[in-house]
């Protein structure tokens, strides 16, 4: 399918499919229930979207089906993952900083200044938790 439009994706979000193909979905609090159900529970599929965070992430997560890339659009922030040897921080401070986030690491994110975040998400069997297993 050819779409001929703009589109905000902090809006509307793009669905990579497995055949590279693009599905827009619309950004709506029932979005990421709808995403297993209506994308074969996500399996081999990727989510391009923007986030706006005023405030630290209330919880961990984890993307067991493949690594995650963050990259910073605007403001600040300090990225936690759990690692072997215990918590690595990284700052993302300038426009355009990335990190990418390894296959099945515990990650959160405590925000320093309000911020605008690109992620790149492999979204199959996301997990999340208040405290990263």
């Amino acid at each position: 399918m050819m779409y001929l439009s703009v589109e905000n994706l902090t809006q509307v979000f793009a669905v990579l499919k497995p055949d590279l193909s693009v599905q827009k979905v619309s950004n709506e609090p029932s979005l990421y229930a709808e995403l297993d159900m209506n994308f074969a529970s996500f399996k081999d599929h990727v989510l391009i979207a923007i986030h706006d965070f005023s405030q630290d992430w209330p919880t961990w997560e984890c993307h067991p089906a493949g690594d995650e890339i963050v990259v910073l659009l605007s403001g600040g922030c300090e990225f936690l993952l759990k690692t072997a040897s215990g918590v690595k921080t990284l700052l993302l401070t300038e426009a355009g900083a990335y990190v990418v986030v390894p296959k099945g690491v515990w990650h959160t994110a405590k925000i320093t200044e309000s911020a605008k975040v690109l992620f790149i998400t492999p979204g199959e069997n996301t997990q999340n938790a208040e405290q990263p297993l």
